[in-house]
C-alpha cells in the first residue's frame, strides 16, 4: 500500500468513526460539571496551540479557562478538570475498540500471514518432510505476567469487547448505550489488587482468547503435526506468572500459588466442558452418545466440586476420546471427526493445567533464605562454609541430604520461599508436571546461586534426581550478560547438575531481561549485550551437547524489549539457538496484541512462523559478518558511555523524583507489586523497578530509555567518515534494522514541547536541555541512515495510530503537568497546604490511567 493509500485506510477504518462515536459520546449526560464533554475539542485546541506557541501547561489552562469557561473558583476548575481526565481515559477506550474491531484490515492478517506464506512455500518447494522434523521439537510459548501496566479493570475490558462488536455491526443505537455505560463505570481501583485478583483478571483471557486462537492454530498445523505423547512439550504453550512470581511481592505466598494453580485448572476444565457439550450436539450415535456423555458428567462433577478431579491425567480423557473417535471411523463414516482431532490438540496443548505457573524469585533472596536455614540448622554444613571457596561451597551444596524443621523459619518471606518449592511438588501431583516446571533466579550471578537453589529444593524434600523443574537463571544486567556464557560452562562442568540436566532432555532455559538491562546500560548496549549473551551461551552450550532455550523477558515498549516481535526473532542468525521461542508479555501489550481472537490468532502465528523460518532455512542475510559485528559493538560501547555519563549525573534521580511521575506508580493501585525492591524509602536506582522507570519518562513523554545514546553513537562515526558503514549496516542487518525501526517508535510517542518550559527551571534546565539535545540527534542520525523523511515512514499505520492518540491524549498530558508544577510550587512554601498538595496529587494519578493505555505498549 502507497502511504496515501494507508492514510486513507486508516481515517475510514478509524479517524472518521471516531469522529462519529466521540461526537455521541462527548454529547452524553455524564458529567456533574456543566459542559465538560462540549469543551473537551476546546481545551485540546488550546492546548495543541498553546504549546505551540511555546505557553507552559499551568498558562495553557489559564487562558483556556478564562476564554471558555470564566468565573470558576479553584475547587470548580479542578472538578472541571477530574473530569476533563474521565473523559480522555475514555475516549482512549473508544479508539481501543474501534482499532480492535477493525484489527483485520489495519494489520492486513490475511495478506501478511506469515505462517500461512512458509506453510504455502513448503508444499511448492516439496519441504513437507523437514518441516515435518522440525515441528517435532520446535515450541513457542506466551508467558503472561502481572507487571502493573494494565489500567483497565474487568469491567472495562467487558465493556471493551461488547463495544467492539457493536462497531463491528455499526449498530450505533447499541454503542451509545455502551458509551454511557463506559462513562459511569469507574476506572480507578481504591485498593491494590491482589495477586489472585490479577490472576483471575488474566485468566478472562486464557478461557475467552487463548483456548480458541491456540486451537485454531494447531488446526490449521493438522497435517503437519504428528500426535505428540504427554511427554512431550506442546508446539504452542500459555506461562503464568500471576502468583507465582514473587519476587519483590511479599503479598505472593505459596497459598497463592496454590489458588492460583486451582484456578487454571478449573477455567481449563469449564473450556473442555463448554467444548464437549458443543461437539455432544453433533454426535447423537449410538454407542457414542453415550461415552460423550460420561466425560461431559465427569466435568461437570469436577466443576461443581462434586468431586476433587474429572480424570487422572490427560492420557485418561484422550483415551476416551480416542474410543468415540475409532466408533465414529468404522460405523459413522467418520462423521465429525474433525471435531475430536481438535479437541485432542487442546488437550495436549492445556493438559490439566491451561498454562504453566512460574515460580521467580531474587538470588539474594535465595542467599538470606538459606543462611537463615543454616543458622536455624547449623549442623547442616560445616561451620566454615562461608570461608570455602565459591567451588568448595557449590560442592557442599549439592551434597546436602537433609531435612527441615519449618517450625524453626520465622521470617515469613524466607519461610514462603521454602514453602513454595513444597507447593510445587503437590501442583505437578495434582495437575501435571507441566503445571509448575520453572523456577525462575532474578538477578542470576552464576553457578552459586543455581547451588543455592537447589540445596533449598533438596531441604524441602526434593530428590535431585527427582527433580522435575528446570532452573532458569535470569540475566540482567550489561556485567552478568557478558558473563552468561562463563558462568553456564562451568554450570555445565558440574557432574550434578549435569546429571539434573540429562532428566530435563538435556535442555537449560535461560531467561534475559531486556527491562533491566535497558535500565543499567541503555537501548543500544542492552539489545547488543543480549544477543551476544546468546551467541556465547549458545556456542558454550552446544559444545556441551546442550540445547539452550531462550525466554526473553520482553515488556511493552522498545525501551523494555517490545515492538516488532517477528522482525525480532527472523533477525536471528543460525549462531542463535531458535529451537524455542519463549516470551513474556504484560499489561497493555496483553490487551493489545491478544485482546481479540483475530490479534491473538495474528500475532500467535507471527511468533511460530518467525521461529519455524529460522530452523528452515538457512539464510546468510541474516549472519552477522565480523566487520558488521565490529561497528555495532563500537556502536554500543559509544552509546553505553553516553549512557553512562547520563547515569551519573548528579540530576538524574532528582530530576526523576521531582519532575516525573514516578514516585506515584506505587499509588495508583494498578497492580499488587510495589515499585521497587526493598524497604529502603530512600530512592536507589537499583532496586527502582523497570516498569516505573521506563513509564515514568513515557509520562514526560520524553521516552529517554528507548533512544539515550544512539545518536550520539552514530554520530561520533559520522564525525569519523563513516557513516556510511551505518548505512550499510541498516540495509544488510534485520537485527540492527529491527533496533532501529523500535527506537524510532519511542522517539515518535515523544513530545518535548510538553515540558519545553522545564528548560527554564533554574535547576534542571541544563539537564532537560542534555536530553532534548540527545533526542534530537537521534532522530535527525534514525532518520539519516534509514534514509526516511519523517518517523516511522515504512509504517505508516503505526504512525498514524500514534498521531490520533498522541492528539486525543494531549489534555490530560497538559493537566498532569499542571498539577505536578503546583504540586512543586506548593512544596516550597513555608507552611505548605496539604489538602491542596493531595488535590493535585490525586489529580496526577488518575492521570496515569489515560496516558499509559493511550500507548498500549508504553511500560
Amino acid at each position: 500500500m502507497s502511504e496515501r493509500a494507508v492514510k486513507d485506510h486508516y481515517e475510514n477504518l478509524v479517524e472518521l468513526k471516531y469522529q462519529l462515536y466521540n461526537s455521541l459520546f462527548l454529547t452524553l449526560p455524564l458529567d456533574a460539571v456543566e459542559q465538560a464533554g462540549l469543551l473537551l475539542p476546546l481545551l485540546e485546541e488550546t492546548s495543541s496551540n498553546g504549546l505551540a506557541g511555546g505557553l507552559n501547561p499551568e498558562e495553557i489552562l489559564d487562558q483556556f479557562f478564562e476564554s471558555h469557561h470564566p468565573g470558576l473558583d479553584e475547587n470548580k476548575k479542578s472538578q472541571f478538570l477530574f473530569k476533563i481526565i474521565q473523559y480522555v481515559e475514555r475516549q482512549i477506550v473508544l479508539i481501543d475498540a474501534l482499532e480492535d474491531a477493525a484489527y483485520r484490515e489495519i494489520h492486513r492478517t490475511e495478506e501478511s500471514n506469515k505462517l500461512r506464506q512458509l506453510l504455502e512455500r513448503v508444499e511448492s518447494e516439496g519441504l513437507q518432510k523437514k518441516f515435518n522434523s522440525i515441528l517435532l521439537s520446535f515450541g513457542a510459548r506466551v508467558i503472561l505476567t502481572a507487571h502493573p501496566t494494565q489500567f483497565y479493570p474487568g469491567s472495562v475490558l467487558a465493556i471493551i469487547t461488547d463495544l467492539t462488536e457493536a462497531i463491528k455491526l455499526n449498530n450505533i443505537s447499541t454503542a451509545r448505550e455502551l458509551l454511557q455505560q463506559l462513562g459511569n463505570t469507574p476506572f480507578y481501583q481504591k485498593e491494590k489488587p491482589s495477586p489472585l485478583d490479577e490472576a483471575s483478571q488474566l485468566t478472562w483471557y486464557l478461557g475467552n482468547i487463548f483456548y480458541q486462537a491456540v486451537g485454531g492454530i494447531l488446526d490449521s498445523l493438522g497435517k503437519y503435526l504428528p500426535e505428540r505423547s504427554f511427554n512431550s512439550e506442546p508446539l504452542l504453550s500459555i506461562g503464568f506468572w500471576p502468583g507465582g512470581d514473587r519476587d519483590g511481592n511479599p503479598l505472593v505466598t505459596a497459598h497463592i500459588t496454590k489458588k492460583v494453580s486451582e484456578k487454571l485448572r478449573a477455567r481449563i476444565i469449564e473450556c473442555y466442558h463448554k467444548e464437549i457439550r458443543s461437539i455432544k450436539r453433533r454426535l447423537s450415535f449410538s454407542g457414542v452418545s453415550n461415552k460423550i456423555d460420561e466425560i461431559e458428567q465427569r466435568l461437570h462433577k469436577e466443576l461443581t466440586n462434586q468431586i476433587p478431579a474429572s480424570f487422572s491425567c490427560p492420557d485418561e480423557l484422550i483415551s476416551i476420546v480416542n474410543k468415540i473417535q475409532t466408533s465414529l471411523e468404522i460405523d459413522y463414516q467418520g462423521l465429525f471427526v474433525d471435531r475430536l482431532i481438535s479437541f485432542k490438540r487442546k488437550i495436549h496443548a492445556f493438559g490439566f493445567h491451561f498454562a504453566s505457573l512460574d515460580i521467580r524469585q531474587d538470588s539474594r533472596v535465595l542467599a538470606k533464605t538459606l543462611e537463615e536455614v543454616l543458622k536455624t540448622h547449623p549442623s547442616i554444613l560445616h561451620p566454615d562454609f562461608e570461608d570455602y571457596s565459591e567451588d568448595k561451597k557449590i560442592e557442599a551444596l549439592f551434597a546436602i541430604e537433609n531435612k527441615l524443621n519449618l517450625e524453626l523459619i520465622k521470617d515469613p518471606v524466607y519461610l514462603d520461599t521454602l514453602n513454595s518449592l513444597k507447593e510445587m511438588k503437590k501442583i505437578q501431583e495434582e495437575n501435571g508436571e507441566l503445571a509448575c516446571h520453572r523456577y525462575i533466579i532474578s538477578n542470576c550471578r552464576g553457578p552459586l546461586d543455581i547451588a543455592r537453589l537447589i540445596a533449598l529444593f533438596k531441604l524441602s524434600g526434593w530428590n535431585l534426581k527427582e527433580l522435575s523443574v528446570d532452573i532458569v537463571p535470569l540475566f540482567e544486567t550489561i556485567k552478568d550478560l557478558k558473563n552468561a556464557a562463563k558462568s553456564m560452562d562451568g554450570l555445565y562442568c558440574l557432574t550434578e547438575y549435569r546429571n539434573h540436566l540429562n532428566s530435563r532432555r538435556n535442555r537449560q532455559i535461560i531467561m534475559l531481561g531486556f527491562s533491566d538491562g535497558t535500565k543499567d546500560g541503555g537501548y543500544l548496549m542492552a539489545n547488543w549485550s543480549i544477543y551476544r549473551a546468546k551467541e556465547d551461551t549458545t556456542r558454550v552450550s552446544r559444545e556441551n551437547n546442550i540445547e539452550v532455550c531462550f525466554f526473553d523477558g520482553r515488556g511493552g515498549p522498545p525501551a523494555r524489549g517490545g515492538g516488532s516481535t517477528y522482525k525480532f526473532y527472523a533477525a536471528l542468525g543460525k549462531t542463535i539457538e531458535s529451537n524455542q521461542i519463549q516470551l513474556t508479555v504484560q499489561g497493555q501489550t496483553i490487551s493489545s496484541y491478544y485482546g481479540t481472537q483475530i490479534g491473538a490468532a495474528h500475532n500467535l502465528r507471527q511468533l511460530l512462523a518467525a521461529g519455524l523460518e529460522n530452523n528452515l532455512y538457512e539464510r546468510p542475510e541474516r549472519e552477522l559478518s565480523s566487520q558488521q559485528r565490529d561497528l555495532l559493538e563500537e556502536l554500543a560501547e559509544n552509546a553505553y558511555e553516553k549512557y553512562k555519563d547520563f547515569k551519573s549525573h548528579p540530576l538524574f534521580l532528582k530530576y526523576l523524583e521531582e519532575m516525573s511521575t514516578l514516585n506515584y506508580y506505587s499509588q495508583s493501585n494498578i497492580g499488587s507489586r510495589p515499585s521497587k525492591r526493598g524497604n529502603d524509602k530512600k530512592l536507589n536506582f537499583e532496586d527502582l523497578r523497570a516498569i516505573p522507570f521506563v513509564g515514568a519518562w513515557g509520562q514526560l513523554k520524553q521516552n529517554v530509555p528507548g533512544y539515550f545514546g544512539l545518536g550520539s553513537a552514530l554520530k561520533s562515526l559520522e564525525k569519523q567518515g563513516r557513516i556510511e558503514e551505518c548505512i550499510s549496516l541498516y540495509e544488510q542487518s534485520g537485527f540492527f534494522r529491527a533496533l532501529i525501526g523500535n527506537s524510532m517508535q519511542s522517539m515518535s510517542k515523544t513530545n518535548f514541547s510538553l515540558t519545553n518550559y522545564m528548560k527554564d527551571d533554574e535547576l534542571f534546565g541544563g539537564f532537560w536541555d542534555l536530553i532534548y539535545s540527545e533526542f534530537e540527534l537521534s532522530v535527525e542520525m534514525a532518520l539519516k541512515i534509514s534514509d526516511q523523511s519523517v518517523l516511522l515512514e515504512d509504517h505508516p499505520g503505526s504512525r498514524h495510530s500514534i498521531g490520533l492518540r498522541q492528539k486525543v491524549v494531549l489534555p490530560l498530558l497538559i493537566i498532569q503537568q499542571f498539577a505536578l508544577i503546583k504540586i512543586r510550587s506548593l512544596s516550597r512554601n513555608k507552611s505548605p497546604d496539604l489538602k491542596k498538595i493531595e488535590l493535585y496529587e490525586n489529580m496526577v494519578i488518575r492521570s496515569l490511567f489515560g496516558n499509559i493505555n493511550a500507548s498500549r505498549n508504553s511500560a
